[in-house]
């Protein structure tokens, strides 16, 4: 399953910034049952936007990692919000089946 979320950046920070909190807080989240892998990208006409998506096995051990979030994670998202705004996309499924050129 994909969690797919926007982080604005706010006036006076970097995206630069941001990423290494990213780095940081995933190298931590990615060691949970089920995490797959995390990326972000960065808006094209746009720096300060950027698109988090993470992959995990399933919704049921993403939810998991939430509810058993470690401190330190916790205190790296705390310390970024006050510089990004953070709007969730949603929960995607794997898609059944995929038609790829």
């Amino acid at each position: 399953m994909f969690f797919i979320f926007e982080v604005h950046i706010k006036s006076g920070y970097q995206a630069e910034q941001y990423a290494d909190a990213w780095v940081r807080a995933s190298k931590i989240i990615q060691q949970a049952p089920g995490a797959q892998g995390t990326r972000l990208h960065r808006k094209i006409g746009d720096p300060n936007v950027l698109l988090a998506i993470a992959t995990w096995e399933t919704k049921v051990q993403r939810d998991a990692m939430e509810t058993r979030q470690t401190e330190q994670v916790r205190k790296i998202i705390e310390e970024q919000a006050e510089f990004v705004d953070v709007v969730i996309i949603g929960e995607f499924e794997e898609p059944e089946w995929m038609v790829l050129p």
